[in-house]
């Protein structure tokens, strides 16, 4: 009896190059569930990465800090005047909008000779202790796209129409032109006596008030 039949079927491993061999390796392993489970994982974790990210850029953080100089700041309705060497925020953007906007309002004289420093930037002009006018930070102002329009500010269970006609300055101040005042905070409706005797605001609670606004 000769020698057992040596197994010479075409797909036998032993008649496998070396090439194809790798080629098989390979390819068991790219199908194989583990890397593929690995290769989920990263996409993942890439995945919520991104989302962080997103979410961090969605913020409204400071674009700079400005340095304060002093001057001569008209200190009428305790107004925050530039302290030498202190470095203030600056801010291009404001939080975003929605139907009833939380916001801080301020008290601001928008006449001549008043704490809100020169004329006003919509329409160039002063306006009176009397009339129903705002500023805007920054980023709500948007370049003047709310000039001269109305917006509802809703405070004290009371709501009243002002018209915006300024801009309170997120970015610069600590100058002439801005009363030597630091930049605005970026959620400030900075509003004349008028609105707030509108709202039945008076005495010690004007200053700083907590306040919804939303376009009319």
């Amino acid at each position: 009896m000769g020698n057992p039949a040596i197994n010479t079927h075409p797909f036998s491993p032993s008649n496998f190059t070396t090439s194809t061999k790798k080629f098989i390796t390979f390819t068991t392993m790219a199908i194989s569930p583990i890397p593929m489970l690995f290769v989920l994982l990263i996409a993942s974790v890439n995945l919520c990465t991104c989302f962080r990210y997103s979410s961090i850029l969605g913020e409204c953080t400071p674009s700079g800090y400005l340095p304060g100089k002093t001057g001569n700041c008209n200190r009428e309705h305790d107004s925050d005047c530039c302290k030498a060497g202190k470095m203030y925020p600056q801010y291009r953007c404001s939080p975003p909008l929605t139907r009833h906007t939380r916001a801080t309002m301020t008290i601001n004289s928008f006449a001549k000779g008043g704490d809100g420093g020169g004329p006003s930037e919509c329409d160039n002009k002063y306006h009176s202790d009397d009339e129903l006018v705002v500023a805007l930070s920054t980023g709500w102002y948007n370049h003047g796209t709310r000039c001269l329009k109305n917006i509802r500010i809703n405070a004290n269970g009371n709501s009243v129409l002002a018209k915006v006609v300024d801009e309170c300055d997120s970015v610069h101040g600590c100058d002439s032109d801005h009363d030597f005042q630091p930049p605005c905070p970026n959620n400030i409706v900075d509003a004349s006596p008028a609105v707030w005797k509108a709202l039945g605001i008076s005495g010690s609670d004007v200053g700083d008030y907590d306040i919804t606004w939303s376009d009319e």
